[in-house]
């Protein structure tokens, strides 16, 4: 395989199942595909913290470390791309090409509701500790479940339960942890995430579904898309897990995209 690593980050509550679709039409090169943490066979962080997106940079990066992938491409979904594009700001002559589905950045928030997103975020973790985890009676309960929460087929559905399913008294719980679902304390602003994305130096490719997601539209997205430019932008039908549900129009994009180098047009 002389083909660069690829480090592939998948999105809110789902796991590395998620591209088990799609790499299968990425051959040819290494792919690194974790678990992010408190998602699918990966462990929960310790009690008494939250789950911050700077975090999973930090992860990430001794992650690469101990792989010894001094520079690779990255490929994230959701909030997965979220993390992606805050890596490549960051560290810009770590990443080759990048990637994002269905993703441009992290969500932002205005500057002057930050303290009221703030108190919402603890009340809700206050809440949560004397919650009890809904436990499904079997697995065909836990796939409709997930199949109605994200509008997935039964296929799809499976590739991400085989990761995220535990055994428990009467059935099976959910591997991801609960904190998942918690509203974020606090958001950076939208001048924020422009200058984050701004900083990245990799040529990228932006894939959306189409119809557009909600909140991958409008102003701030096309001002979002202004600032990573230079960017290749592709749209196809689908929905937000478009990767799972159709992967091969989106692997043979990303292998059309890898197979340029590293040079920003």
């Amino acid at each position: 395989m002389d083909q660069p690593p690829a480090l592939l980050l998948h999105g809110w509550l789902d796991n590395a199942g998620s591209f088990g679709p799609l790499a299968r039409g990425l051959t040819g090169r290494r792919l690194w595909v974790p678990d992010l943490p408190g998602h699918g066979r990966s462990g929960h962080r310790p009690a008494g913290t939250w789950y911050h997106f700077v975090d999973y940079v930090s992860d990430l990066m001794a992650l690469t470390e101990a792989l010894g992938l001094t520079r690779f491409d990255l490929i994230g979904h959701s909030m997965g791309g979220a993390i992606a594009t805050l890596l490549a700001a960051a560290y810009p002559e770590r990443v080759r090409r990048l990637v994002l589905i269905e993703a441009l950045g992290p969500l932002g928030r205005p500057a002057e509701v930050c303290a009221a997103d703030l108190r919402r975020a603890v009340d809700a973790r206050l809440k949560l500790e004397q919650k009890q985890l809904k436990v499904h009676g079997d697995r065909s309960a836990a796939r409709r479940a997930r199949m109605q929460a994200n509008g997935l087929s039964e296929q799809a559905a499976d590739a991400l339960i085989e990761r995220a399913l535990m055994p428990a008294s009467g059935g099976y719980i959910w591997s991801s942890d609960p904190r998942q679902t918690l509203p974020t304390p606090i958001r950076g602003t939208e001048e924020q995430h422009l200058a984050l994305l701004a900083a990245i130096r990799s040529p990228t490719l932006a894939i959306f579904a189409e119809p557009a997601t909600p909140y991958l539209s409008g102003p701030d997205a096309e001002r979002r898309l202004a600032a990573l430019r230079p960017a290749q932008i592709e749209r196809l039908p689908g929905g937000h897990h478009l990767h799972l549900e159709n992967p091969a129009p989106v692997a043979e994009l990303i292998r059309e995209f890898l197979a340029g180098d590293d040079q920003v047009p």
